[in-house]
């Protein structure tokens, strides 16, 4: 992942709606939510949320597929992936083994 696109995720993830419905999704797992459960799990108008979720959708974080009148959103694991190497790519200053134990505990879920 480049820096650019690692900023459009940071940004989506900045605003609590936001960030509140992605961590709820990763909680849903391969489920996912219909957009209308998300908005009621979180108390938020269902319009706001639904820009809240292109957001995310626009930044790579979460995918989404029509249900008949309904949008069901999923977190999309390859971005999240690609975000989390980001962060890591660099880490424990060249020692890669150092950081062995995080990167094994963010694999297994």
């Amino acid at each position: 992942m480049d820096k650019m696109i690692a900023l459009s995720a940071f940004a989506a993830l900045s605003q609590a709606n936001r960030l509140d419905a992605f961590r709820l999704l990763i909680k849903a797992g391969s489920d996912g939510m219909a957009a209308g459960e998300i908005s009621d799990a979180l108390g938020v108008k269902q319009n706001t949320m639904s820009a809240s979720l292109s957001v995310l959708h626009q930044a790579g974080l979460v995918r989404n597929s029509r249900e008949g009148r309904s949008i069901r959103y999923f977190v999309d694991m390859q971005g999240l992936r690609g975000l989390l190497g980001f962060l890591m790519e660099d880490c424990c200053g060249g020692n890669p083994d150092l950081c062995r134990p995080i990167l094994d505990d963010i694999a297994c879920c």
